[in-house]
């Protein structure tokens, strides 16, 4: 069964957006419960999150045909992979939480300029 790109990338678009919120989740359970090391399920429901962005990035088609459009969809599949970084030092030993948070905030950075960036290309085109 085959399913056409355009039906694939707005799965994708949605997976990942799902992932992204598992994560942002997954930041705020720490936050909210006092402290990175009152609660242990938080890493493995941020470590879910990335895969599942990791996943959609590595299954959504990528048709532009623009080469500075198909860089920008490369950065956003580089956001996912520092959000996996950032999930292996949740579980590296010796790693503290500003490791995890470094890279959870270079890949939204990434995640956000990817996105205003094509909310203007889109404004422009009208």
């Amino acid at each position: 069964m085959t399913i056409n790109k355009s039906r694939r990338s707005a799965i994708c678009s949605l997976t990942s957006s799902l992932g992204l919120l598992i994560i942002a989740a997954a930041l705020v359970i720490p936050i909210t419960s006092g402290g990175f090391d009152k609660n242990d399920f938080y890493p493995y429901l941020y470590a879910g999150g990335a895969l599942i962005c990791l996943l959609s990035a590595l299954f959504n088609p990528n048709t532009a045909t623009d080469p500075r459009e198909r860089r920008w969809h490369r950065i956003e599949a580089w956001s996912s992979i520092f959000f996996c970084a950032g999930a292996a030092f949740m579980f590296v030993g010796g790693a503290t939480a500003r490791d995890w948070l470094a890279l959870t905030l270079a890949g939204a950075v990434l995640r956000i300029i990817a996105f205003v960036r094509g909310m203007a290309v889109a404004r422009k085109k009208r």
